[in-house]
């Protein structure tokens, strides 16, 4: 009988002290001993406002000591199911964008070898885009759900073709994504075009502005992604911590007024529980604006609600 790695329980040990992984679990290296691994990505040099991204995922594993093991909401309980680890961070090229970006993909070759699927803390949401390209290769097109307060389709930033406001342009131009399998949800705000939102709807994405959801569930927007999407098509979750309000995630670096609740970003996750999951991530937490930790508190839980989503999870009853 397999045995999956634990979380250090705060029984055990106080949730304070211990070691400072993610969900406080075990650390390896990738392998086709797991089955997801838990990457952080300390990469903020592709963003456009304030930086600070870079400690995004050593903080989120300070914060995530306080998440246990079972989801009360939905029965889901990963670490009894999957064999997941924390496998340590990206080393980076500090000083150059490019050159970060082909160590990502380079760097997350190691998990399509393996059969490992990724889970990953930012970082900006640059690192979206050499993580889709690596996956690419293994799966072919795949479905988008993402979350932001932006579409991330600029053509350029500053002439640049690669930063965090682009991704998703070159990701669609280079054929990763399948249009018509794609949705984002979130967007908002003010822009500096129709097209700012419009051209990816031009290519058969769903765009879902903020708007549309403020004060209710998204629990029937969900049911009709996954209809949209089906169950086995490959899917990849990207979850931009600025598609909540900064009243619940102020702790980002380009926020934006009018966002999703803390409640919705949840219904968003678990929401893609049932479809052919292969991957997912958490970026754009900066923790020098989130004083109180709240916002990488928020961003551990989300991670760990997409655990609960990849196909495999144990459902209790």
């Amino acid at each position: 009988m397999t045995e999956f790695n634990q979380p250090l329980g705060g029984n055990e040990m106080p949730r304070f002290g211990g070691p400072a992984t993610m969900f406080r679990l075990p650390t390896a290296t990738i392998s086709a001993a797991l089955d997801v691994g838990i990457a952080g990505v300390p990469l903020d040099c592709g963003t456009s406002n304030r930086a600070g991204a870079r400690f995004g995922p050593r903080q989120i594993r300070a914060e995530s000591v306080l998440v246990r093991p079972y989801s009360m909401a939905t029965g889901a309980a990963p670490f009894d199911s999957l064999q997941i680890a924390d496998v340590g961070d990206v080393a980076l090229n500090t000083y150059n964008l490019p050159a970060s970006i082909k160590l990502i993909e380079q760097h997350y070759a190691a998990f399509v070898e393996a059969g490992v699927k990724p889970l990953s803390m930012g970082g900006d949401h640059t690192i979206t885009l050499p993580i889709l390209r690596a996956l690419y290769k293994q799966h072919g097109p795949m479905a988008v759900v993402h979350v932001d307060a932006h579409s991330d389709t600029n053509d350029t930033m500053f002439g640049e073709r690669e930063t965090h406001g682009t991704v998703f342009r070159r990701a669609l131009e280079e054929g990763l994504i399948e249009p018509s399998k794609m949705t984002q949800i979130g967007l908002r705000a003010t822009g500096y075009a129709a097209e700012d939102f419009d051209w990816a709807r031009q290519l058969g994405v769903e765009v879902v502005q903020a708007e549309a959801c403020w004060y209710q569930s998204l629990t029937p927007l969900m049911q009709k992604v996954r209809k949209r999407i089906g169950p086995t098509t490959p899917t990849y979750l990207s979850f931009d911590i600025d598609g909540l309000d900064p009243a619940v995630a102020p702790g980002t670096g380009t926020p934006e007024p009018g966002g999703l609740s803390g409640s919705q970003g949840l219904e968003i996750i678990r929401g893609t529980f049932g479809l052919n999951l292969i991957g997912a991530d958490l970026v754009e937490v900066s923790p020098p604006y989130d004083t109180s930790g709240n916002t990488s508190l928020l961003a551990a839980n989300l991670l760990f609600e997409m655990l609960c989503s990849f196909p495999g999870c144990a459902r209790r009853a």
